[in-house]
């Protein structure tokens, strides 16, 4: 008797997962079909990190940020990343636009939060900023380290 007010092809329910899909585009957790390894549509800055047997490395695309107000930090193994980004400022101060065809920069504060594995040491970190790239370099701690072992043939 009341499989009829449950069913899932009511429009009601179909009009209910519109605006659900709509609300995540609004909110930038949607993710179309064809995004990268399912990555969050509209993350930002986008991220990569690297390992080699000595260190961690963050690449952090970030162009148009102003270092100066950069906060970066590392604790408990999260790499904090938080900074603003000023895209008027690409077209100039003196110009002072009435309104945009199409605006796909973003002008405003951003925060990420990268966890990294267990093997870093916070201590012996080094970063640098170049061509829109914040790179952020975390030395492994010696015990984790993998060495290679020479085998004696007698």
């Amino acid at each position: 008797m009341l499989s009829p007010w449950l069913a899932v092809s009511d429009p009601a329910f179909s009009q209910l997962e519109e605006l659900g899909r709509e609300m995540q585009k609004l909110l930038g957790f949607y993710a179309p079909a064809g995004n990268i390894r399912g990555v969050i549509s509209g993350t930002f800055p986008p991220v990569n990190v690297a390992e080699t047997p000595e260190k961690v490395i963050a690449y952090i695309y970030a162009p148009g940020i102003d270092v100066s107000k950069l906060d970066l930090s590392i604790e408990k193994n999260l790499l904090t990343i938080a900074a603003e980004r000023n895209t008027a400022a690409d077209i100039g101060e003196n110009v002072k636009p009435e309104g945009y065809y199409r605006r796909e920069r973003f002008t405003g504060g951003f925060k990420r939060v990268i966890s990294l594995p267990e093997s870093v040491d916070p201590s012996r970190t080094e970063a640098s900023y170049e061509a829109g790239i914040l790179t952020v370099s975390i030395q492994k701690k010696e015990e984790q380290r993998s060495r290679k072992i020479e085998v004696n043939v007698s």
